[in-house]
């Protein structure tokens, strides 16, 4: 007898030891790395120019103004500013379909945020990020080829800049021959001149896009890290015809030409199944960027109600704990987070936007932008939610794009004049709107989809992250049921008395067969 309980006991041991050792053994590790080893070696390697545009002849002078060194350009690369004047880089909008409004145009021409609000009016300061000189919102300024500026993505003398307040045009110190003969593939530096430092400074508005990202480490991001792969954007951020991979939401609404963590990675792309049937409705990026803002703090809330105040009838600006602006009197009050935990949405890959004259309420906070989608057609995804207060027109239901900038006052500027009667009766009068006399601000959100400062896979989130009672990462997401985080009420005590009743009788039938055996001797 004892013999056979030992020996049974034995079975049931090996049993569990080899079970374990299915459940989370490594069926193709070499497949695995090898494929990581591969994308190592490809985003590795140091791209080279194959030409030097130092030696050519054009180039051999002194240029007087911008439009001369596109001249230069396009009087060799034919063709190529016909591609640039086709794209939302150029034209700062996209034909593109939104439900409920059908085939619509939307970009920064007439969609508003809840940063600087909106560019219509404003073009000269907002055009510090557009591909252009001189530019004006006018159909005649779209055709002019010799107003594309290729420098600006192309530079590779690290020495060019656009200037402040001049509609596009260069800084007064740039030295045009030397960034015309150093022109190359872009590099992160001219990407990141406008993404990392868009909303008015360094990691303002994406939170996941900054100029640490130029030179960090693989705890901040594990793509763009210099002791790693040091990838550039364009590695992702592909071009065709000058048409750029990749979209953000905050301006797009069709699920199109998206750059995917799947290109590289595949769609199976964990060791373990149970990882991979995640991806069905868990986004890569949502376990994969625990925190975002890690090197420099991001805004996180705006108050434009609060702007104006002077001191001794003078702007004055005040800076909290970590050296950023926590007033301004020509923006308002800000607050500013480091190390953030996303927020998170399901997204279906499509949106809507808050567009110039539409008409809309004070109830809850106004939606500047939505991300559409739910359980049913969508994915988990980690967004910033930047929350603010903004202009608003209640006699008309309008957010009011208001006039900010100007190099002098009495034109009715915000940022001169400190008057958001003025500001918005000139701002709303450039875009062709109503405007009732009357200025509130209500509360507004916009989401940023997080895709960059991805972690190393040990830093990744777990499953205790999300799948418990107390503290989940996805407690304000509902409609479906997460095993862990979710209570069954009446299915759950049905389960205990289940497992109770099974373990009673277990126990009981072992119980039994023991008297059993002894009462036959």
């Amino acid at each position: 007898m004892k013999n056979k309980v030992i020996l049974v006991i034995g079975l049931n041991l090996i049993l569990f030891i080899l079970m374990h050792w299915i459940v989370s053994m490594d069926f193709s590790p070499t497949q695995e790395k090898s494929m990581l080893e591969a994308l190592r070696g490809k985003y590795g390697e140091k791209y080279v120019s194959s030409v030097d545009h130092s030696k050519f002849e054009i180039l051999q002078k002194e240029f007087a103004t911008p439009q001369e060194v596109t001249r230069a350009c396009i009087s060799c690369h034919t063709e190529r500013h016909k591609e640039v004047m086709k794209s939302n880089h150029w034209k700062w909008e996209r034909e593109e379909y939104i439900e409920g409004r059908g085939v619509t145009y939307a970009g920064k021409n007439n969609l508003l945020n809840n940063f600087c609000i909106g560019s219509s009016g404003n073009e000269k300061a907002c055009a510090k990020c557009h591909i252009g000189f001189d530019f004006e919102a006018t159909p005649d300024f779209y055709m002019k080829a010799e107003n594309v500026d290729c420098m600006v993505c192309h530079d590779n003398s690290s020495e060019y800049m656009k200037g402040g307040g001049m509609a596009g045009l260069p800084a007064a110190q740039v030295n045009l021959t030397k960034v015309a003969q150093s022109v190359s593939r872009p590099a992160n530096a001219n990407c990141g001149a406008c993404h990392f430092f868009s909303g008015g400074g360094n990691n303002v508005k994406h939170g996941d896009l900054e100029a640490a990202l130029l030179d960090c480490s693989k705890d901040v991001d594990v793509h763009m890290a210099s002791e790693g792969t040091s990838m550039a954007c364009v590695d992702c951020h592909t071009a065709d015809k000058h048409i750029i991979k990749g979209k953000l939401f905050s301006l797009s609404s069709e699920d199109a030409n998206r750059a995917t963590c799947r290109e590289c990675h595949g769609a199976l792309p964990h060791e373990k199944d149970v990882l991979n049937t995640h991806t069905a409705k868990v986004a890569c990026q949502t376990c994969h960027i625990p925190v975002y803002a890690k090197e420099n703090a991001t805004k996180m809330y705006w108050d434009w109600s609060t702007a104006g105040r002077l001191k001794e009838g003078k702007p004055f600006h005040l800076e909290d704990s970590m050296g950023n602006h926590s007033y301004m009197s020509a923006k308002g009050s800000f607050v500013w987070e480091k190390n953030v935990k996303p927020e998170y949405v399901w997204f279906n890959g499509t949106a809507d936007h808050y567009i110039l004259g539409d008409k809309v309420d004070t109830l809850g906070p106004i939606q500047v932008n939505r991300l559409n989608g739910s359980f049913a057609d969508g994915k988990i995804i980690p967004v910033k939610v930047h929350r603010g207060r903004q202009p608003y027109d209640p006699v008309n239901q309008l957010l009011i794009q208001p006039f900010v900038y100007s190099k002098k006052k009495g034109e009715g500027a915000y940022w001169k004049d400190f008057d958001w009667v003025k500001a918005s009766e000139v701002g709303m009068s450039e875009a062709n709107l109503p405007f009732s006399g009357e200025v509130t601000f209500p509360e507004t959100e916009m989401y940023w989809p997080l895709n960059h400062m991805v972690a190393p896979a040990d830093q990744s989130l777990g499953c205790s992250d999300c799948h418990v009672r107390s503290g989940s990462r996805l407690a304000g997401l509902s409609g479906f049921y997460m095993p862990g985080r979710d209570g069954g009420g009446w299915l759950d005590e049905a389960g205990t008395w289940v497992l109770l009743f099974t373990v009673i009788g277990v126990s009981a039938h072992a119980l039994s067969r023991i008297i059993m055996h002894f009462n036959s001797k």
